[in-house]
């Protein structure tokens, strides 16, 4: 277990939050994280670039000229890939990007990153945040109040008011907690929270 630190939005301690991880991370994180990392931008991706071979390229039935006499280099087909609008030479197509990768090892990936940056104090706790509406300038001023330029928020369903106030800070993204990955808690130099939700983290990591 590891205890953080609880803000409050004057920006003062308020109490802590103990964090369902282990004091120490293992030796061999960096291969995990990779690994991790990769799977979930490879399966980001949508492979659907396409681009038509001279054989899927229409018209080019007839012959543009005829072979010889015209002082131009001889041609077949409009649709060789040398004419403008012609096929392409070994151009993309639809392909599957997706990678797989054992449960067991997300989980462990993630429960590592976590105790990273709860080590570096990157993870920052604030005892709740609520707004009775939209407001980006209260918003901004709670994370400058704590030093903060860029950053992580992590919310949980229900908290549309502060999403609306957090999402149009510079250098601020926003994710839900439940669609909290590695890779989002390794890219960026601070993770903000309210309380609640890193008590739902800490039920994530004992229940998978």
């Amino acid at each position: 277990m590891m205890k953080l630190k609880v803000f409050n939005k004057e920006s003062q301690v308020v109490g802590d939050v103990e964090l369902s991880v282990k004091e120490e991370a293992s030796g061999n994180k960096g291969v995990l994280f990779n690994r991790v990392v990769r799977t979930i931008l490879m399966n980001k991706r949508q492979g659907t670039a396409s681009a038509k071979s001279r054989g899927e390229v229409s018209g080019g039935g007839k012959k543009p000229w005829r072979q010889k006499g015209t002082g131009r280099a001889r041609a077949g087909s409009i649709r060789s890939p040398l004419f403008v609008g012609g096929g392409v030479i070994f151009g993309p197509q639809p392909r599957e990007f997706d990678l797989k990768i054992k449960k067991k090892e997300k989980k462990l990936a993630f429960s590592e990153a976590l105790t990273q940056r709860a080590k570096e104090e990157a993870i920052v706790v604030l005892d709740e945040i609520k707004f009775d509406a939209p407001k980006t300038k209260e918003a901004y001023a709670i994370l400058k109040g704590l030093g903060i330029e860029r950053a992580l928020v992590v919310l949980e369903k229900g908290m549309e008011n502060a999403y609306l106030s957090f999402r149009n800070i510079r250098g601020v993204e926003v994710r839900n907690v439940d669609t909290l990955n590695t890779y989002d808690l390794l890219r960026f130099k601070k993770i903000v929270a309210p309380k609640s939700v890193i008590e739902k983290i800490n039920g994530r990591i004992v229940n998978g």
